[in-house]
């Protein structure tokens, strides 16, 4: 028997390509042919309250990129950016299949803006897996600070020690180390699979 009882995801670069990450945003830039030190300038201004929620996507386009003319429209920047967006089918068949095992409880901790996540979150069927999403847009807290953390243990009252977070970046996963729950790096599927199986998870 295992002793994780929840199991806790990132999103972004685990069971999906990023949301708006810098890959997608040079991708972005150069289709559109976007001054990059301009726009990240602007970017890194906003940004923090862009994935905390408290700026739309609208809001946010505004002030990076339609605060003067465009010979493009919004809708048209819009599109393209959700268009960055692809799933990783192994991860997401072999999370569904957790899921479907009835045996834990499956949420996410993740960083997005509001637009975006839900978005992603209906595009790629996420509400069938997970029954929580501690994401960035809803809390207004983001990774890596403790409190997003503590916010879903403090959500599922389930003891830290008996929760597993997956991310593919270390250092998301100190403040949820500190906080007793169990780690993995994301590097691989067949990695992951092997480290959840040595804390006792299987489909």
């Amino acid at each position: 028997m295992s002793d994780i009882h929840a199991i806790f995801w990132d999103v972004g670069g685990v069971l999906l390509t990023n949301a708006w990450d810098r890959t997608e945003r040079m991708a972005t830039l150069e289709r559109f042919r976007l001054d990059e030190e301009e726009f990240h300038s602007r970017h890194e201004m906003v940004v923090s309250s862009f994935e905390r929620g408290k700026l739309s996507l609208d809001e946010y386009l505004q002030r990076t990129v339609f605060y003067r003319n465009r010979p493009f429209t919004p809708d048209e920047f819009r599109d393209y950016m959700l268009s960055l967006s692809r799933p990783m089918p192994e991860v997401l068949g072999f999370a569904r299949r957790l899921s479907n095992s009835g045996k834990y409880f499956m949420g996410t901790i993740n960083n997005e803006s509001r637009e975006l996540n839900l978005y992603r979150i209906k595009k790629f069927g996420l509400r069938e897996i997970f029954r929580l999403f501690v994401s960035s847009c809803f809390v207004g807290l983001r990774k890596p600070e403790s409190g997003i953390y503590r916010l879903a243990i403090e959500i599922t009252q389930i003891d830290p020690h008996e929760c597993c977070f997956i991310d593919d970046r270390a250092l998301n996963l100190e403040c949820a180390a500190s906080l007793g729950m169990r780690t993995i790096q994301m590097q691989t599927l067949e990695q992951l699979r092997t480290e959840l199986g040595k804390l006792g998870v299987k489909e």
